[in-house]
């Protein structure tokens, strides 16, 4: 099997659940479809999804909740 990387669209804070007291969009070690939604970047108050844009059996998550992130940074890693 193969990694493959998820990376930040852009700079900002990554959530990985739509609301303080929800659960998670993904946890790891859950399987992944190309449209699912894995967790949110804000900027300025405005919230981007982040699809995971790749089918896998295995998410691994390289960023913490409410973590900062650089545009290009590597925020997940899924196994195909």
């Amino acid at each position: 099997m193969s990694k493959l990387e998820i990376r930040s669209p852009l700079p900002g804070t990554f959530y990985r659940t739509p609301a303080p007291d929800a659960t998670p969009f993904k946890a790891d070690g859950d399987a992944v479809a190309s449209a699912d939604t894995i967790g949110m970047i804000e900027v300025m108050k405005t919230f981007q999804e982040i699809p995971a844009g790749i089918d896998g059996t295995a998410i691994r998550f390289l960023v913490d909740n409410e973590e900062p992130v650089m545009a290009g940074q590597v925020i997940a890693e899924v196994e195909a």
